[in-house]
């Protein structure tokens, strides 16, 4: 790819394309040309980027003309239909969407992970689920060290994962209860103001959610361990757009809280935030607006011989979603 590449946005105007397009400038990624693209119903808005003002453009199958590189944030559909017309074009697609994430020809990455699997993409990398994202950052370090063998987590999912009309829903119902008034459901199909619900998306056979699944797969995938065990609950709470996740892990070699404490201290991309004595732990609040995923309440685990316990928190439009994006532009750059 181009040292200063053309580059492309679909779904710009979104909660993850806005906050890609901000991760671009805070972190001074190249760019010739920028094309900001979207469906027809956000066309003709505008956008700025590096003190110039963009014009969003309906897409086709002609936009990516040109274009080096294409950061997809428009959903499965628009993925599956667009990126082989990017491709063709000549520009490398980095897909926010699920639509390619298990693609046995298509590198899911995480740069903290896997970003030697960069190397046989061919011409899409898939950006993994938010949860997926955030709890591998931490644990890779972990697995490296001392061989996982299984994972339980729960999370703690942000309104943020569900888009920015779910982010709104959250604060009108909040100001709709404390006011007396009823909740009104649009986005999400329970109450998320003042409440908690398994994550919502279809409970597959397995009897594990979509969302659960993803981890699982992803994971798997991200880890090379394709018979890792995992086991995984989803849950939505009323946070506008950190993830936090609750994770027992158990290891082929004993690891102490204190050397686990050590090696994520050393770890790309993780924030040790583990202060037994003020009770100083990953926040959400805290983890919102960074790029890097706060890990703490590190834990020998009494109920296994060889387990450890933790909370971790990340933000799920950065690490989760735009940022993670971007990395993985940013190498691809340097290759």
């Amino acid at each position: 790819m181009k040292k200063t590449p053309n580059v492309a946005i679909l779904g710009a105007t979104g909660a993850v394309g806005v906050e890609v397009l901000k991760t671009l400038e805070r972190r001074n990624f190249p760019v010739r040309e920028l094309t900001l693209l979207a469906s027809g119903r956000s066309e003709g808005k505008t956008m700025e980027f590096r003190g110039r003002k963009l014009t969003v453009k309906a897409v086709t199958p002609s936009s990516f003309a040109g274009v080096d590189l294409a950061i997809f944030s428009a959903g499965a559909t628009r993925s599956r239909e667009f990126a082989p017309h990017a491709v063709k074009a000549g520009a490398i697609v980095v897909d926010n969407s699920s639509a390619f994430r298990m693609d046995p020809a298509v590198p899911l990455v995480v740069p903290e992970v896997n970003g030697a699997d960069l190397l046989r993409h061919q011409g899409i990398v898939a950006n993994p689920n938010c949860t997926a994202a955030i709890l591998c950052v931490p644990l890779w370090p972990l697995h490296r060290a001392a061989k996982i063998r299984r994972i339980v987590v729960s999370t703690y999912q942000s309104a943020s994962g569900a888009g920015a009309k779910a982010m709104a829903e959250l604060e009108s119902q909040t100001r709709d209860v404390l006011d007396g008034k009823p909740a009104k459901k649009e986005v999400f199909p329970h109450q998320i103001a003042f409440n908690v619900f398994s994550h919502n998306t279809k409970v597959a056979e397995n009897g594990f959610n979509e969302e659960e699944n993803k981890v699982i797969e992803e994971t798997r995938k991200m880890f090379h361990e394709p018979e890792l065990a995992i086991c995984v609950t989803c849950i939505r709470v009323p946070v506008l757009r950190a993830h936090s996740e609750s994770v027992v892990i158990e290891t082929e070699r004993e690891l102490t809280p204190d050397e686990a404490r050590e090696i994520l201290s050393r770890a790309p991309g993780v924030k040790v935030v583990d202060d037994s004595a003020r009770n100083y732990f990953p926040m959400p609040i805290e983890a919102g607006g960074i790029g890097e995923v706060l890990v703490g309440r590190l834990r020998k685990d009494p109920s296994s011989l060889r387990g450890l316990a933790m909370f971790v928190a990340g933000d799920q439009l950065l690490k989760g979603a735009a940022l993670n994006a971007v990395q993985i532009a940013e190498m691809l750059l340097q290759r």
